[in-house]
């Protein structure tokens, strides 16, 4: 058995939100259905997994809404922080928090994923 453990996005809209995490190097494995707006969509970055579902996925699987305002905060690590940064502004990606460096030598800045969820990108000394 492979050992595995991902998170889901619950996402107003999935194929849009799915779009966002492949600007940020995430790549798709599967989309269901194949066609048009996608209702499942799992992604891959390296080791990093994550998967992109609707918001309607907690009611129908186990009976409770999904929240409103954020619900997860993502943090991302990217190679080039400035470059990333001015793609995600030429893609309309709002901008949370201008990068600020951080006393262990990280850059780090805050982006708005679809929904609205925050995202950190962080670059520094991990490279």
């Amino acid at each position: 058995m492979q050992e595995r453990a991902f998170p889901l996005i619950f996402a107003e809209r999935v194929s849009a939100t799915a779009e966002f995490y492949e600007r940020l190097g995430f790549t798709r494995l599967r989309q269901d259905p194949p066609e048009g707006e996608p209702a499942y969509v799992s992604l891959r970055r390296g080791t990093a997994e994550l998967a992109v579902v609707p918001t309607a996925w907690p009611q129908t699987q186990y009976g409770t809404p999904a929240g409103r305002g954020p619900r997860f905060e993502m943090f991302v690590l990217v190679d080039d922080l400035d470059t990333t940064l001015k793609d995600l502004a030429d893609a309309s990606v709002p901008l949370l928090r201008a990068a600020v460096e951080m006393p262990w030598g990280e850059r780090i800045a805050y982006v708005a994923d679809p929904d609205g969820n925050p995202v950190a990108l962080a670059a520094g000394p991990h490279s």
